[in-house]
């Protein structure tokens, strides 16, 4: 009985288990049924608000843009998380693999965005900033000191008016410090504060008007103490230095021990540990002016083009005369360490022969020389020109003057011979065109690499590398311009050239190429025409005297095709030689001659000559006649079998309106013609005072030379066909030109592009500011015309030409390799057919066909144009508020991997 209870008990337990199972499983289904209830319902509701989502996101995109105008990337130097690299052969990566940005100038209208690369040998330092920043707003609270030490150089004082105008403009503080590094240990009346009409009349001036001097004072720690004191006692922690190696190698030297000297103040009690912790720690950023462009990481320093542009001035002189007499000229240029002057000059007056301390001649110069003198007199030359660096040696270290070279002359050769020791010369006069410009884009590109230093940031050097302003790590570039001097001076040679940088190798290759080299016994049976097209412009002579000297040692036959291609039509063809182009760098226009027929309406003709003359390869030296004509010779491969050659396109055009090219050969010329120009109407505006100058440029539609030339002159507007205004724009301008006679500096100049605006005519403008200036101001107009187009070409366009005319036939024997099949030349790719042309750092061939997508054929100018980037600056030195973008970003990368340059 007992067990029969028990049984029933356990069967009543499991029982109501069951029961307590059952439960939970129906609680569980309940859950469930009110989750998917709540599931229905959120879906109900995402249907009702379905169609409002693209109206939110357009919301939240506005947003964005009215109230993120300046977008600052996540890579940009301006924070302190160090990266260190993960292999110094791929220093431009970080240790993630991927490239480290930093901030980059590089605007259109509304924007400037100053390009900026820094390189470091050990670390790269990643920086950010989380929120918009007003750009009017950063300097707001600090101050900037800008000085200039050692030798002075053209350029220098558009450094400093480009540093203090846009320190000014950020909200900084800006000083002068008189006296270079002198002025800062004395201190006082040496550094006063900058106004912006302080800087004023400044761009043409050579030298530098805040004075330079070398400082015993400074180089003792106790001097270096008493300038920190001058500082610190006006709030002064950043400062940009002007100068050379010696002078950034004392400010890096002064910035890495600022803490200990802010020590040493304080327990002097100089200072006080409030000021002490204000100014706790400097941001130096260098700048280099140095006419010799001796310092390595930068393809010019500020003041080389302007000492070219003298040097040459000299040579030029000197010609006439020693043609004359058939005198032999020996000229020495300055370059002690360097020979960057002396090897330009040689490339850009065709001197017979250079000697540069990089690399001394073989043995047995004295007697190579004397042949080489010789056999230029055989064939008819009247004078011979040898350019002499100041610091040349032979291979044993022994120094090679220039009056040794003119006894040697004299006595083995009997020539009446002189030499002449240019000296300072080289280093006064008013700045050129270029080095206004370069001085202006670095002193903007310093104050932002002021503004973003931190602790943790390098002291860099702000320079050129092509066409692109970069940052280099100061004592990284001083460190391999050393290593320079002291491959010199172990006899590495090679690999002191090598050092100097691409564009000083190219430079020197090119001038190899053309000197000491006679024509070879035998002959290669090509043909290769050379014609010029579209207008004369400075600097083509010297792209055809280089193009034929190359294609002749090359063993080539080349032909001169005259006036363009009428003349490859009419066959106005005959062969040309060495002697034939003898002197050709130094003229202007074209010996060719040229016309702007374009080939399509005389094709068939074309292509007969081109058979008659048996010619293989065609170099085409012009505008964008050039351009659109090589594109229709191209079009006609498919019908005349004779076009199937190779062709190459050099630029040449005041109007710097080529595709596929930054620069035109003769636009540097040009520039330099309008910017003289305005510096003289700009005397004559500020002596009658009250007077604005409305100066209306060439260019076509393209307005390159209205931006740049505003930029080196000074220009209060530069009105141009790309950046299109309105009326409101020409009264904004009225206003700013009325406010500005209210100020010390009465007077403007205003440039405009001759086909900026088909009603907003020179007249027209001219008839506005005359009206609404009444009173105030009164107005003049020049239309400067074809004078842009004439004159000598400068150094650069030489230099250019000549490297332009080298490449290009050097490129074209390649070529005709290539295209040798069957016993014939035949050519019908896209790449056969190129235009050669500078991008950023280097020239580079690109197929015409692939130019065509970047080109407005309507108005004659590509899509794409970099110095559109450089309109902001122009805007910002003349005092407009615009807008300053600092979005874009550069990819860092290693100063020896740097080699960018032509």
């Amino acid at each position: 009985m007992i067990r029969m209870e028990a049984v029933w008990d356990n069967c009543v337990c499991v029982c109501q288990v069951c029961v307590c199972i059952w439960d939970a499983f129906v609680c569980v289904c309940q859950i469930s049924v009110c989750l998917l209830e709540l599931f229905v319902c959120f879906l109900q509701l995402s249907f009702l608000l379905f169609h409002w989502i693209p109206h939110i996101g357009l919301a939240v995109l506005i947003w964005q843009c009215t109230h993120r105008k300046i977008q600052f990337d996540a890579n940009h130097v301006y924070g302190s998380e160090n990266l260190s690299c993960r292999d110094e052969s791929k220093s431009e990566l970080c240790a993630d693999g991927k490239p480290i940005s930093t901030k980059y100038f590089d605007g259109n209208l509304g924007d400037l965005n100053c390009s900026t690369t820094i390189h470091n040998s050990c670390h790269l330092v990643k920086m950010q900033r989380s929120a918009p920043v007003d750009p009017t707003k950063m300097g707001v609270g600090r101050a900037i000191a800008v000085l200039t030490s050692g030798g002075d150089a053209q350029g220098m004082n558009a450094a400093v008016r480009a540093t203090v105008r846009v320190g000014i403009y950020t909200g900084a503080k800006v000083y002068f410090v008189h006296e270079g590094y002198q002025g800062l240990v004395d201190g006082g009346d040496n550094i006063r504060q900058a106004t912006w009409e302080s800087v004023s009349m400044m761009l043409q001036l050579g030298g530098t008007v805040i004075g330079s001097a070398r400082c015993q004072d400074f180089r003792a720690k106790e001097g270096r103490a008493k300038a920190a004191c001058n500082l610190v006692k006006l709030g002064i922690t950043n400062l940009c230095v002007i100068g050379g190696d010696g002078s950034l190698t004392g400010a890096n030297e002064f910035r890495n021990e600022w803490s200990e000297l802010l020590q040493i103040l304080l327990k002097a009690g100089k200072i006080t540990a409030e000021e002490a912790k204000r100014s706790s720690h400097l941001n130096i950023v260098g700048m280099v002016g140095s006419i010799d462009n001796d310092f390595c990481g930068t393809d010019m320093t500020i003041g080389t083009d302007s000492a070219l542009h003298r040097i040459m001035e000299v040579v030029d002189a000197i010609t006439t005369t020693a043609q004359s007499h058939q005198r032999a000229f020996i000229l020495e240029v300055m370059g002690r360490h360097c020979g960057y002057l002396a090897l330009v000059t040689a490339l850009s007056c065709g001197a017979d022969w250079v000697f540069i301390p990089e690399m001394p001649p073989d043995e047995g110069w004295e007697d190579h020389l004397c042949r080489r003198l010789t056999y230029q007199r055989s064939i008819g030359h009247r004078l011979n020109v040898i350019i002499v660096a100041e610091g040349a040696l032979d291979l044993h270290g022994k120094p090679i003057t220039s009056d040794f070279i003119k006894n040697l002359v004299t006595k083995k050769l009997g020539f009446d011979t002189r030499a002449t020791i240019l000296g300072h010369v080289q280093r006064g006069g008013t700045p050129s065109a270029f080095d206004r410009i370069l001085g202006s884009r670095m002193g903007v590109e310093a104050v932002m690499a002021l503004l973003e230093a931190t602790p943790d940031t390098p002291a860099c050097v702000v320079s050129l590398s092509g066409n692109m302003a970069v940052r280099l790590p100061l004592m990284e570039c001083v460190q391999v311009t050393k290593e320079v001097t002291k491959a010199m001076a172990e006899g590495r040679f090679e690999e002191a050239v090598k050092l100097r940088g691409k564009s000083f190798e190219n430079n020197w290759n090119t001038y190899k190429l053309l000197a000491h080299v006679t024509a070879p016994d035998v002959k290669s049976n090509i043909n290769i025409a050379i014609l010029n097209v579209g207008a004369p412009c400075a600097g083509m002579n010297a792209a055809v005297r280089s193009a034929v000297r190359i294609g002749i040692i090359q063993g080539h036959n080349m032909l001169a095709v005259h006036d363009g291609f009428e003349g490859l039509a009419h066959g106005t063809i005959e062969p040309i030689d060495w002697g034939y182009v003898g002197g050709w760098t130094g003229k202007g226009g074209s010996d060719l001659g040229t016309k702007r027929s374009l080939p399509a309406s005389m094709i068939e003709d074309i292509s007969l000559n081109i058979a008659k003359f048996n010619i293989h390869a065609l170099v085409i030296i012009g505008g964008f006649e050039a351009f659109v004509g090589g594109l229709e010779l191209v079009t006609a491969r498919e019908k005349y079998e004779e076009l199937c050659i190779p062709l190459v396109v050099i630029p040449a055009t005041v109007s710097n309106n080529v595709p596929g090219s930054d620069f035109s050969i003769g636009a540097d010329t040009a520039l330099n013609t309008i910017t003289t120009t305005c510096d003289r109407i700009k005397q004559s505006a500020a002596g009658t005072k009250r007077r604005v100058f409305i100066i209306e440029t060439m260019g076509g539609f393209c307005g390159y030379l209205a931006t740049m030339a505003g930029l080196a002159a000074g220009a209060d507007a530069a009105y141009i066909y790309e950046d299109p205004f309105a009326i409101h724009d020409l009264e904004t301008n009225v206003e700013h030109l009325l406010e500005k006679m209210k100020t010390t500096v009465k007077r403007g100049l205003i440039l405009r592009n001759e086909k900026c605006n088909a009603n907003y005519t020179t007249d027209f403008i001219f008839n506005l500011y005359s009206e609404e200036g009444k009173g105030v101001f009164d107005c003049r107009k020049n239309v400067l015309g074809h004078m842009q187009q004439g004159g000598t070409p400068t150094p650069f366009d030489r230099n250019f030409g000549t490297k332009m005319g080298a490449k290009a036939v050097l490129w074209l024997t390649d070529k005709l390799k290539e295209c040798y099949r069957h016993g014939r030349i035949f050519a019908n790719t896209p790449d056969s057919a190129c235009v050669l042309g500078m991008r950023k750092r280097a020239m580079i061939f690109q197929p015409l066909s692939d130019l065509k997508e970047d080109t407005d054929f309507v108005h004659r100018i590509p899509k794409t144009q970099w110095w559109l980037k450089l309109r902001p600056i122009l805007k910002i030195l003349a005092k407009y508020k615009i807008t300053l973008d600092t979005s874009e970003t550069a990819t860092m990368e290693h100063v020896i991997k740097k080699r960018g340059g032509v």
